[in-house]
């Protein structure tokens, strides 16, 4: 099947760079992937759901169990087996870290848990929070369970440092995603 054909999942967490999942959204469309988008309550705080179910034409998944659902799904499951590929951009510590230890306590981290399709995470947070070694520990726990990373640049952050930790190019992102499929 054609790159353009496939289904992508995308993860927005909680992170300044929450913004650029509309970048990325739009760079996916034009390469004629469908986008279904999943956002952390922490990434409602930086962007809103409007903004991404506006580009991806297509409802935003933002709880484990819709209260305005008109039938009975399933959300991660059938998000975790309709993803050709989950990218999580941009994907907090706090995320990654839930996932590498099996946590599982909502739509986003329940749907990576459940998901057999090729995992790309795009971390994004302070350098600090980055290099730390406990959260390194995760990300080669994960790399070892074939999860693909796509790392943080140098750049401008949050907290107003330099850094590593600057969530990579959209473009970046989206070469990846086709390198995958």
């Amino acid at each position: 099947m054609p790159v353009s054909k496939k289904h992508v999942v995308l993860g927005v967490c909680g992170s300044i760079a929450a913004y650029k999942a509309a970048d990325i959204v739009r760079r996916l469309q034009d390469e004629g992937m469908t986008v279904s988008v999943i956002m952390t309550a922490c990434a409602e705080k930086f962007i809103t759901p409007l903004t991404l179910a506006s580009l991806s034409g297509k409802k935003v998944f933002r709880e484990m169990f819709d209260p305005e659902g008109t039938e009975w799904r399933i959300d991660h499951v059938n998000l975790a087996d309709d993803a050709d590929v989950l990218v999580i951009a941009p994907a907090t510590a706090n995320v990654i870290s839930k996932i590498a230890c099996g946590i599982a306590d909502d739509l986003l981290t329940c749907t990576a848990l459940a998901t057999r399709a090729p995992v790309l995470i795009a971390p994004a947070m302070n350098d600090g929070m980055f290099t730390n070694k406990i959260f390194q520990e995760n990300i080669d726990k994960l790399k070892k369970h074939r999860v693909i990373f796509i790392d943080p640049i140098v750049g401008g952050l949050a907290c107003g440092r330099q850094g590593k930790g600057h969530l990579a190019d959209a473009a970046d992102i989206v070469k990846a995603v086709k390198e995958v499929l």
